[in-house]
């Protein structure tokens, strides 16, 4: 008598937590989604753009809305980045200066607090929300 194992397994976009899950970003798929996301997004700004119709470019405001959040994003990332790499090289460069390592540790601790506002400002909560209730 032979015995057989069913495996079965969900694949999703979204984490358990429901947060955004950014591994699917770096897979191929993701990165063709983004791709033709931000295609999109600029060909319709183009396209209205070159209509004579005036009242049309009202809907090319709103086409930029997401283009606008998406490169704030960027540049907080960006800005972040740099805090730290001038972090890292004045703590390699301080030489027992105090006034460049007071810097470097300020530089630090301003890279620990922009990822922590980039990640609560930025991220996306879908889970369940808690309701409020009224107990008599």
């Amino acid at each position: 008598m032979s015995h057989a194992a069913v495996s079965t397994s969900m694949s999703s976009t979204r984490t358990p937590d429901g947060l955004l899950n950014l591994g699917y970003i770096r897979t191929i798929p993701g990165l063709l989604a983004l791709t033709w996301l931000l295609k999109r997004s600029l060909l319709t700004v183009l396209c209205v753009f070159c209509l004579t119709w005036y009242a049309f470019q009202f809907f090319e405001v709103v086409a930029l809305w997401f283009l606008v959040a998406l490169l704030e994003f960027f540049h907080y990332c960006v800005g972040t980045v740099l805090v730290l790499i001038a972090s890292i090289a004045g703590a390699v460069k301080a030489g027992g200066v105090s006034a460049l390592v007071t810097a470097t540790i300020f530089g630090f601790l301003t890279t620990f607090l922009m990822v922590v506002s980039l990640w609560t400002t930025y991220s996306v909560s879908c889970g369940s929300q808690q309701t409020g209730t009224i107990l008599v």
